[in-house]
């Protein structure tokens, strides 16, 4: 089986970590990953996007013409990535930012208030592991417990105290999308 997944948003969101956190996770499972970040020609601001694939057989191509799934953090990224989505995809998005539903009758839809639900838990910052979590709520390429083992890699020295919080946000994540 294989997963892919793009994830699109402004510099600073946090959309590296969390694609960096996914490859992470499936490699410790033993599965094959590739991680192809592209940034915008300004570093925080500007666009980020990456694509993360995670297979059970040796991956083709890094590069995603038509991914399974999109993680959007902005309006940008949504125009974007929207039309490009394999029919049947998943589109989730963090319905604060973005002002508009989508046009896309073939896809599964998830409107989530990613930031503002991460607002509740101390800091609009963990907006990327609400989103996360919403994704791996509804696919599951990788598991939870794996996903928490590559946080401790990322986050470290004085980082390593929001661990506890982003475990929080991942689960409020996958919480709104069960709750559906």
């Amino acid at each position: 089986m294989e997963y892919n997944v793009v994830i699109a948003g402004f510099g600073g969101q946090g959309v590296m970590l969390i694609g960096e956190l996914l490859a992470h996770a499936g490699m410790d499972e033993g599965k094959e990953v590739t991680w192809l970040p592209s940034y915008g020609p300004e570093q925080r601001g500007g666009t980020a996007n990456c694509a993360v694939v995670v297979a059970d057989e040796p991956i083709a191509s890094p590069i995603l013409t038509e991914p399974q799934a999109a993680i959007v953090f902005n309006r940008q990224s949504f125009d974007k990535f929207e039309p490009v989505i394999a029919k049947g995809g998943l589109l989730v998005m963090d319905s604060t930012l973005i002002d508009r539903k989508s046009y896309r009758a073939d896809l599964d839809l998830v409107y989530i208030p990613a930031t503002d639900i991460a607002t509740e838990l101390g800091n609009s910052k963990f907006t990327n592991m609400v989103l996360l979590g919403a994704y791996l709520g509804k696919v599951n390429p990788i598991s939870m417990a794996s996903v928490h083992g590559a946080l401790s890699v990322f986050l470290t020295g004085k980082k390593a105290a929001l661990i506890e919080v982003n475990k929080r946000a991942l689960q409020a994540g996958v919480d709104f999308v069960n709750k559906k």
